[in-house]
């Protein structure tokens, strides 16, 4: 019964989401949304509003006794992208894809959603109980966009990018306003300390306008590839199979092999089993890799994700 309880609110949630979607599709028939609104939401869900969002969900969420247990579900969430990228490499080498879609197809098999959809999503289903948990996966998560995911879409381009050293990474990484955040939240915590009441008041009421936000970016994704445009190229079956279906299975055999259980293990199971990561589009376009694939691939993964996220609910319970 509890599980046809969960699948029915995940379906819900699902509706939710999907109509909060169709705002920035229609929007962008409309042509209230264009390329530049596009370029304004993306600044500042990721510099403003999710950084708000961290601080928000991880103060009113954790404390100090509960964050020697972060450690572990953190090795659980790179544990599971390490093994995810590996099996999307096997995948793409079977495949015989060719070069410009290669690395294109690992970063969309192998890395999820965890910001645009992420957090919508478990918001829906969870409740901002989730928020710390989504952090904690996304902290191990983004290590790898920014390194694997970058190094694997520029060598299946045609033009070559800077290389980025040890140095670099883990400036590009420490710079990242949600990880500011999280690590802000998190020095606040060991001290025992909170932020001034009117502080914490504007941080959630910024913090309340990422999962719309989020939504409406995503539905004008939909729009700029096209429904017309989207067909079932070499490859992209397979990658929708691991994306939604294969990897919550090797995330939930991570978290079980750290310990995890309850709310945290179904945080960490419906992160793993998002759509295609925004950023895959982007740097195809940037590197000259396959774009058009990238984003037919992204389009199809957040389409089917509104039939997977219910079943994978129903399964959890």
């Amino acid at each position: 019964m509890s599980n046809m309880v969960g699948f029915l609110n995940a379906l819900s949630a699902c509706l939710v989401l999907l109509m909060l979607m169709s705002v920035g599709y229609f929007m962008g028939i409309a042509g209230w949304m264009t390329a530049k609104e596009k370029k304004f939401l993306s600044k500042y869900i990721v510099n403003i509003a999710v950084p708000c969002n961290c601080i928000v969900g991880l103060l009113n969420n954790l404390d100090r006794d509960s964050l020697s247990q972060a450690g572990l579900m953190l090795l659980a969430g790179i544990l599971s992208v390490i093994v995810d990228l590996v099996v999307s490499a096997a995948a793409a080498t079977l495949l015989r894809l060719p070069r410009e879609r290669w690395g294109v197809f690992v970063a969309m098999a192998g890395l999820s959603n965890t910001l645009f959809i992420g957090i919508p999503v478990c918001m829906q289903l969870f409740g901002e109980a989730s928020m710390p948990y989504i952090m904690i996966y996304y902290i191990g998560h983004t290590s790898f966009l920014q390194s694997v995911g970058v190094m694997l879409i520029e060598r299946a381009g045609t033009r070559k990018g800077q290389g980025t050293s040890a140095v670099g990474f883990l400036r590009d990484m420490f710079t990242k306003p949600p990880i500011l955040g999280v690590i802000a939240s998190m020095i606040l915590l060991i001290l025992d300390l909170r932020l001034p009441s009117p502080i914490m008041r504007f941080a959630g009421y910024i913090s309340d306008s990422v999962s719309p936000l989020a939504l409406i970016y995503c539905g004008f994704i939909v729009y700029e590839v096209g429904l017309n445009h989207l067909r079932f190229l070499r490859g992209l079956p397979t990658m929708l199979v691991m994306r939604l279906v294969l990897s919550p299975v090797i995330c939930l055999g991570s978290c079980l092999l750290m310990g995890m259980e309850g709310l945290p293990l179904k945080v960490f199971v419906v992160e793993s089993a998002l759509p295609v990561v925004s950023q895959v589009t982007v740097m195809a376009g940037a590197y000259g890799a396959d774009e058009e694939y990238a984003a037919i691939g992204a389009c199809l993964s957040i389409l089917a994700s509104f039939v997977s996220i219910p079943i994978l609910m129903l399964i959890l319970g």
